[in-house]
């Protein structure tokens, strides 16, 4: 038609966020919240509670109750599915064994400290009803692998610390969602008995149980004897036991209200100690899934958080977070821990570190919902005071531990000094596993790269984190955590093999300290021109002869060395030590410890009494591990 044109009619413009707004958001802020986390080096829940808050309705609105409609629940109870299944796949048997008395009284002894304080608190504080009382001290049990796995990636801690705080993650979050459930359900029934706790206790936990261990069988069963490589294998294996964790959440929390969180924990902790095919494409895969379902979940409840019923706890709910995190957790850690192996530093560290989770988080939203819908149904609306202290409660303590333990984890860690040097060492024969147990029995945070399968099964039975695969597969260096190693040991028998090793340690990894074993003397100098550190067989075995010959008593002492005894060489920056003389300083060192060497300025000298400290000097002590490590504390303290 000549001289016209069509057009459509366009809405007036608002701003109603759809389903689709609100997901992308969140994804978005998810990985960005992730790479923030990466660059500053701290746990991504304290960025994804930030990113809630934002995107609530108290700042752009996007994310809103309404929103998502009835679909909350589901959502948030197949995501906790998820992220308790990736938790539970990773506990592995011989990461147990690091520290299995800490972990069994932090989930019994501690777990039992933690309900009973908790809810005494909010008893006798807030005011609460005795059975709302023990909702939330059941549900600030949990601390969840969604706060504990994000810091943990970012502080290596010595193994047993790691082990003890993973397992108390997942076992308690599973403890946490039944006794919560069979409390609340006795709370909305006016018909609190500690018998029937114990009951309903047992009847969720033996669901959960039994349909985890149903699904681990058949999941095991179809990745091991069904032929998946019609196609992409890695995929299909992914795909099915992704759907295996879900139905055993769904199937177990249709049989009993909360069972699924034992359900899908009970089919991780299996699935993750049998041999399966496609393991690390598996991992991968749930990692990945992991990062968007978490995003998700603590955006979505972040949002959701009334921060005017935060502010209506009142100084009251201050005295309850400060209870649960400063009084409660280091009494509950101190008393699981005695006689551990755990340095009271290490134990400081795990008090320090107790963020709450998605789990008190999520149930805590849906019981806060149901009591202000039973108030207005039964016409009770006391409940509706009770809702807000069940929910501001538990959101308190969520955001307070998350931002003030959560967030400066590593420097806690670091204030701590209980960061191990992580050594990466390839090779598990004689050498490396000598070298490992060394190592191990200093504290230090020792994986090693072995091929041989008998090798491997013995040092894992020895208690040695071991990376199955070849040494110098750069892919293999890298899931082993190259990345993150201060030293690489090359170890083999093979004087090529270690040149290759070292050769990507130090041009692709760009790792500091890369030390090789050379059983050639010949190959000595290709090595060393690649700026590696050498330890020729030849050498060092002539060497130790000669000791042992003319110097006895220093070759049984450098024996010895690393158990009992130590050599640590630092820089001054004490304040308080430079421009001291050494006689002047004598006080400063411990007993049972000596400064063996001062070296400036390229020289190295015996100090005698009247030389005088400087900043930036290299100092060396040796005597004993304890009175070494207080000695550099005096002498170079972290900034």
């Amino acid at each position: 038609m000549t001289g016209s044109s069509f057009s459509l009619p366009l809405p007036p413009f608002s701003f109603e966020p759809n389903m689709l707004l609100i997901v992308a958001s969140i994804v978005a802020l998810g990985v960005l919240s992730q790479v923030l986390a990466d660059r500053y080096r701290v746990p991504s829940v304290l960025f994804l509670i930030i990113s809630g808050i934002v995107l609530g309705p108290k700042v752009l609105g996007v994310v809103t109750q309404d929103a998502f409609g009835g679909s909350l629940s589901t959502i948030v109870g197949l995501s906790v599915a998820i992220i308790v299944f990736e938790g539970a796949f990773h506990l592995h048997v011989d990461k147990l064994r690091q520290s299995p008395v800490a972990a069994v009284r932090l989930i019994t002894v501690g777990a039992l400290i933690s309900f009973l304080g908790t809810a005494a608190a909010v008893y006798y504080l807030l005011g609460a009803d005795l059975g709302i009382a023990l909702v939330v001290g059941a549900l600030l049990i949990a601390t969840g692998p969604t706060v504990i796995t994000p810091i943990l990636e970012i502080v290596p801690v010595r193994r047993p610390v790691g082990a003890a705080l993973e397992t108390e993650g997942i076992v308690n979050d599973v403890t946490a969602a039944i006794l919560a459930a069979v409390i609340f359900k006795a709370v909305t029934a006016q018909q609190i008995d500690p018998r029937n706790f114990l009951v309903g206790f047992s009847q969720r936990l033996a669901v959960g149980i039994g349909i985890g261990l149903v699904v681990a069988g058949l999941l095991w069963y179809v990745l091991t004897h069904v032929d998946l490589s019609s196609g992409n294998a890695p995929e299909n294996a992914r795909l099915i036991t992704f759907a295996g964790a879900l139905v055993a959440y769904s199937v177990a929390n249709t049989i009993a209200t909360e069972a699924g969180v034992a359900a899908v924990a009970t089919a991780g902790v299996v699935l993750g100690n049998v041999e399966l095919p496609y393991r690390e494409e598996i991992e991968e895969f749930k990692g990945t899934i992991r990062l968007i379902v978490l995003s998700f979940i603590f955006i979505a409840l972040a949002a959701l958080i009334e921060i005017d019923t935060l502010l209506s706890m009142g100084l009251a709910g201050v005295a309850v977070v400060l209870i649960v995190a400063l009084v409660l957790r280091p009494l509950l850690v101190f008393l699981s821990t005695v006689r551990t192996g755990l340095s009271f530093r290490e134990k400081l560290f795990v008090s320090a570190v107790g963020p709450r989770g998605i789990i008190p988080a999520a149930i805590a939203t849906l019981f806060a919902l149901e009591l202000q819908h039973i108030a207005t149904q039964q016409g009770r609306p006391a409940l509706i005071e009770q809702s807000n202290i069940l929910a501001g409660t538990v959101f308190m303590v969520i955001v307070t531990t998350v931002v003030l333990q959560g967030g400066p984890a590593r420097w806690i860690a670091e204030r701590l000094d209980i960061l191990p040097m992580r050594v990466l060492i390839v090779g598990s024969g004689k050498v490396g596993r000598s070298l490992a147990e060394r190592l191990d029995e200093r504290g230090e945070d020792v994986i090693v790269i072995e091929e041989d399968p008998d090798i491997i099964e013995s040092s894992r039975s020895a208690g040695f984190t071991v990376k199955e695969g070849d040494g110098t597969d750069t892919d293999v260096l890298r899931s082993a955590g190259i990345e993150n190693a201060k030293i690489v040991v090359a170890a083999t028998g093979d004087d090529d093999t270690n040149l290759l090793v070292s050769q990507l340690a130090r041009t692709s990894f760009d790792v500091e300290d890369v030390i090789a074993r050379v059983n050639d003397p010949s190959n000595v100098e290709p090595l060393e021109e690649l700026g590696v550190r050498t330890i020729s067989s030849t050498d060092a075995t002539a060497w130790a002869i000669d000791n042992a010959i003319e110097r006895p008593a220093l070759s049984n002492w450098m024996t010895e060395l690393g158990r009992s005894g130590d050599v640590q060489e630092i820089v001054v920056t004490s304040e308080e030590t430079v421009g001291r003389t050494i006689a002047e300083l004598e006080d400063s060192i411990p007993d049972r410890c000596q400064l063996a060497l001062i070296s400036r300025n390229g020289e190295t000298l015996v100090p005698a009494a009247d030389v005088t400290v400087k900043e930036g000097d290299h100092v060396t002590f040796l005597g004993q591990r304890d009175a070494v490590r207080e000695a550099v504390d005096r002498f170079h303290p972290h900034d």
